[in-house]
């Protein structure tokens, strides 16, 4: 997001902790389809979800049996509240965990599963009322407040094999951090900014971190009745239920997906009055990814966009902008082009030239 007014409700969700924003089932359908063969046999934990209102836990309990899944761990940071959304208000978070038993079945097994097609199942029927109760499965209570850093939750992340989740935006950082330090698989949505983040753009340069696949359009989050946004544009209400778009959101991943060694085509050729060379650093400046000329073979700066097309055997991360400028020189600084600062930028290479 370019404009400040379009960080304005996202900073005052950090800032004040409002970190519950609830994806919607058909942007996690739309994600999970391209990764079906990862599942099979595995443990998948959602460490952030409340099990009786995450569309998380709605999709892997639903389609735990086509997915071949071992073992589904839901867990959430203080919320004992059913009826809707939690105010953090309880020490005690809760734990629901939907496995095999030692013949491979389901512990339990709803009745009217046996009855659903394998098609019908990974469609996600909304309209189907016999969606697996997290009472029938079995709420457990955790000893402590959930938080993913605890000492609890980190043991039911060792268990994990793929962790699926929506973590606090505001703790991203330390959340993605966390992932890979205990070398676990995972998808997980973050706001597009968090690109630019010191810590995972490391991560991302190291290929221990890409995008997903559908990381285009608007989505929205549903979010709790009390959340104050302003801007009208940027909420909506639905069904008495409050929805909140922030902007560029994207799903972030170490799993492998199609998209990931696809080619970007290009059909632009280099010239100097479209493409001027920086102020302060020593490479072209490209303002759209889709103008990325065919045949530079010298250092070129791309907007952060540029990762949703990013195939490392085509192209090859130098850096980002504010991290090469203060080597150089010693002060943060974005590039420049007639003395005026540009958005963030990162530096690529195009590796067959």
């Amino acid at each position: 997001m370019e404009a400040k007014s379009k960080n304005t409700n996202l900073h005052s969700a950090k800032t004040g902790k409002k970190d519950e924003f609830y994806t919607q089932l058909t942007d996690i359908e739309r994600e999970l389809k391209h990764y079906r063969h990862h599942f099979k046999d595995k443990v998948v934990y959602c460490n952030c979800d409340d099990p009786r209102i995450s569309n998380f836990f709605h999709f892997f309990s639903y389609n735990f049996e086509f997915l071949g899944l071992k073992k589904l761990i839901t867990t959430c940071y203080k919320n004992q509240n059913a009826d809707l959304f939690s105010e953090n208000k309880s020490e005690q978070a809760i734990c629901i965990e939907y496995k095999r038993d030692a013949e491979g079945k389901l512990m339990p097994y709803p009745e009217y599963m046996k009855s659903i097609s394998q098609e019908a199942l990974y469609k996600g029927d909304k309209d189907n009322p016999n969606i697996p109760n997290p009472e029938d499965i079995g709420i457990k209570k955790l000893e402590k407040d959930g938080d993913f850093r605890s000492q609890e939750s980190i043991e039911l992340l060792k268990q994990a094999d793929i962790v699926v989740t929506n973590p606090p935006f505001s703790l991203f950082r330390e959340y993605v951090t966390q992932l890979i330090e205990y070398d676990k698989k995972f998808l997980i949505v973050g706001h597009q900014n968090a690109i630019t983040y010191k810590e995972v753009f490391k991560f991302i340069k190291e290929n221990k971190i890409w995008l997903g696949v559908d990381n285009g359009g608007t989505k929205w989050f549903r979010v709790q009745d009390h959340y104050d946004i302003a801007t009208e544009t940027r909420k909506k209400v639905e069904n008495g239920q409050q929805y909140f778009s922030m902007g560029s959101v994207v799903w972030f991943t170490n799993l492998l997906h199609k998209k990931r060694h696809e080619d970007l085509i290009l059909y632009k050729t280099y010239n100097l009055e479209e493409y001027p060379t920086y102020d302060n650093y020593d490479a072209i400046n490209v303002d759209k990814v889709t103008d990325i000329p065919m045949d530079y073979a010298g250092f070129m700066g791309v907007p952060i966009t540029f990762l949703d097309k990013f195939n490392p055997e085509q192209f090859e991360i130098i850096g980002m902008d504010r991290p090469l400028i203060k080597k150089m020189t010693g002060k943060v600084s974005r590039f420049r082009i007639n003395g005026k600062e540009l958005y963030a930028r990162i530096i690529i290479k195009n590796k067959k030239l």
